[in-house]
């Protein structure tokens, strides 16, 4: 029911809804029958919270917009701004002109009294005044510290508008011009009156590599350093670790075992054997780092673990989810270190049909740690220096994971063709260039493996009635497939009038290595919605999975810990138990399933921002510089496109795509000229030359190469006419 719920607000909370009873509703959004009572059930569940209602003409809306309102409030450059309602309403985000902001700030958590502005179109408009900042977004800003006049200020770093700080305890002796600072609000901003802070902590001069990283782990608040209960515990475990005393695990630490790791990873958390039986069935060995052996549940560790939620992986840092001296030491499948590990135990038949799956605890000792590029070198016949049975290992890991993938292929696994890019640095961590990232087919045997073996211990749980963290991922909106079909259409090719994953499949498929394939890979990305964590039962749309969770990385995600503990139960036979201490409730589970998905969404824009920076600090080096695109984004205010080559989107503002008055028309998907008729479409390519770059809003600005019209709009037209008259003169 809550899948539901959450798909029924999505479309009625989508610009293009048009209000309609609930069973048209349901064939809108494609529900089955047999899911209709489950269906009928969320609608009911909604309007008893008041989160949706029912009209007059007995359509299904969201309730309109009260006379006060809460939610968080978007800055705009030109003073007015938006707060986005924490609980949606039929209207969309409240309209706050300049006048009306007082004190909040970008970001800031709002309550603003609803105003009616009049009628367009026989619909009310609202506008709203803040009367309160319920909560401050952050007290502390990153900046770079700048002198005008006498007064010294930073303008605050980040997406989204933020006026500048005025800087009242400037000393010489804690920071210079140009220093990139910490400050914290000491009086918020009042209509015309700028926000007044206090240095808290200098990170270093502005754009270097250090400086940088500093303000990026400051701004989204990633943690330092482990205190000292942590590191006390760490040290114990590491004293107490006796790799020849594994009581009643399995030893495996004679059998041929490997790792397949990029070339700078330091903590080797799952290793693969793999034996072929007489009968021609295969035996795949999936062991990871028992990390819960180390970890006991509510210790200080398990609980710093559980707060930061993930390791994050910035350009050049490692922020480490454990200390070091576990992830990258005891914990870590070294090779020729005994580790102890979690093993699952996969058996297939010649075309990759899973026939059974077994769990114990192991010990294991690595025969070889190998890079993603020497293990594609083996299988390209370049394995000399590798051992024989090394290599022998790794050609049937490539059979095994091509029938593994046939098949998963085969059941509706989508697998989307977008290449990433791994940025190049010299010696000072500055960004000098980039290429594309090895993405050669080793990585796609240990994706196979991994999936395989995560999707065994959902399985596994799954018999047992006791909520387990799983790793979700919601089918698209019924209204995102017809979103995308249409997309599709612009490009000429033909969809069937369901989109579902085999059509999806034959999508990518069709335009694999076509000039359109990049363009439709990304537009298919954002019609998914995002994976999250969660114990709702509703498997992984993507794989094609009814059952998936998280297990083969709990060095650097606690979801996979959570994963470890009940398996070990499993193991042991004390999972069907009555009050088993591993079994968290449900409730508690949702709970800590949403802090993972947002410390995980929280990394991924850490690691994501920083590259920005770096690239924005490489690029405004080559202002004027021409970069391969395709537009990503369309606008009323402009058009974003992304560069193909370093990931990071530019802004093209109408006044640079030529001269003619330019409209987004939604239908049409495209940005027209309203007296050219030229159009600019999503996905189309386009050459375009850096304009400016504004480094502490992350913004790159861009035009087009060439002006998409050269001309000014009529002009053509009064040629034309002259012309004409010209002729008829020569003809008289």
């Amino acid at each position: 029911m809550e899948h539901f719920k959450l798909q029924i607000l999505n479309t009625l909370t989508r610009r293009d809804y048009q209000p309609m009873a609930p069973s048209q509703l349901a064939r809108y959004m494609g529900v089955e029958k047999a899911d209709m009572e489950r269906f009928s059930a969320a609608v009911q569940d909604l309007r008893k919270n008041g989160q949706v209602v029912i009209d007059s003409r007995k359509a299904l809306t969201l309730p309109a917009m009260t006379g006060r309102v809460v939610g968080t409030f978007r800055a705009n450059p030109r003073g007015f701004g938006f707060i986005v309602p924490i609980d949606n309403n039929a209207h969309g985000d409240l309209f706050i002109a300049a006048e009306d902001v007082g004190s909040a700030m970008n970001g800031d958590t709002v309550a603003a009294q609803v105003i009616r502005r009049g009628k367009r179109d026989g619909q009310w408009r609202y506008g709203g005044k803040i009367i309160q900042v319920i909560e401050r977004g952050s007290e502390r800003f990153v900046g770079t510290l700048r002198r005008q006049n006498q007064m010294w200020f930073i303008q605050p770093e980040g997406k989204g508008y933020f006026r500048s700080i005025i800087i009242d305890d400037f000393a010489p002796d804690r920071a210079a011009e140009n220093d990139k600072v910490v400050v914290e609000i000491t009086r918020y901003p009042q209509d015309d009156l700028p926000a007044r802070g206090a240095i808290v902590r200098t990170l270093g001069k502005s754009g270097r590599y250090d400086t940088e990283i500093s303000s990026i782990m400051e701004r989204f608040g990633l943690p330092f350093d482990f205190d000292q209960e942590c590191r006390r515990q760490a040290r114990r475990a590491i004293e107490q670790f006796d790799p020849e005393r594994a009581g009643n695990r399995a030893d495996l630490s004679d059998e041929v075992i490997i790792t397949i790791d990029p070339s700078d990873a330091k903590d080797f958390d799952d290793a693969i054997g793999l034996k072929k039986n007489r009968d021609g069935t295969w035996r795949l060995g999936v062991h990871i780092a028992d990390v819960s052996e180390f970890i006991p549940m509510n210790s200080p560790l398990d609980q710093e673990a559980r707060q930061r939620g993930n390791s994050v992986y910035l350009p050049g840092k490692a922020i480490p989810m454990l200390p070091e001296s576990l992830s990258n030491g005891i914990c870590s499948l070294q090779p020729g270190q005994k580790r102890f590990v979690k093993s699952v135990y996969l058996t297939y038949d010649p075309e990759g049909k899973v026939l059974s799956a077994e769990f114990d605890n192991s010990v294991i000792c690595s025969a070889a740690r190998l890079t993603y590029e020497e293990a594609d070198k083996i299988l390209r016949g370049k394995a000399r220096g590798f051992a024989g049975e090394v290599v022998a290992l790794l050609k049937d890991m490539e059979t095994l994971a091509r029938a593994i993938q046939a098949r998963r292929e085969k059941a509706g696994m989508l697998h989307l063709d977008l290449p990433e890019t791994e940025l190049v640095y010299d010696a000072a961590g500055q960004v000098i260039d980039a290429h594309p990232a090895d993405d050669s087919y080793p990585h796609m045997i240990i994706e196979m493996f991994m999936v395989e073996a995560n999707e065994a211990a959902a399985g596994v749980l799954n018999r047992f009635a006791v909520p387990f963290m799983r790793r979700i991922h919601p089918a698209p909106d019924a209204v995102s497939a017809k979103n995308l079909g249409r997309f599709v259409k612009l490009f000429g090719m033909k969809v069937p009038r369901v989109l579902d994953r085999r059509a999806m499949q034959d999508l990518l498929a069709a335009v694999k290595g076509t000039p359109m394939a990049y363009a439709i890979n990304t537009y298919v990305l954002r019609s998914l919605q995002k994976a999250e964590y969660s114990p709702l039962n509703i498997g992984h749309y993507a794989l094609a999975s009814a059952q998936y969770s998280h297990f083969t990385s709990p060095i650097r995600r606690y979801s996979d810990l959570l994963v470890h503990r009940l398996i070990d139960c499993y193991v042991k036979g004390t999972l069907n138990k009555i009050g088993l201490e591993e079994a968290l409730p449900e409730l508690e589970l949702r709970e800590i399933g949403r802090h993972l998905t947002w410390t995980e969404q929280q990394a991924e824009a850490a690691e994501n921002e920083l590259k920005t920076v770096l690239i924005l600090q490489m690029l405004s080096k080559r202002i004027g510089a021409e970069l391969d695109a395709v537009v990503c984004g369309l606008t009323n205010f402009g058009v974003f496109v992304q560069s193909i080559k370093f990931g990071i989107e530019g802004l093209i503002e109408p006044g640079d795509l030529g001269l003619d008055e330019w409209k987004y028309d939604q239908q049409a998907q495209a940005v027209v000229g309203k007296w050219s008729g030229h159009s600019v479409h999503l996905g189309q390519p386009m050459k375009v030359r850096i304009v400016s770059i504004n480094l502490p809003a992350r913004q790159l600005f861009v035009a087009p190469a060439e002006p998409l019209v050269k001309s000014r709009p009529g002009a053509g037209r009064s040629r034309g006419i002259k012309t004409k008259k010209n002729a008829r003169r020569n003809r008289r």
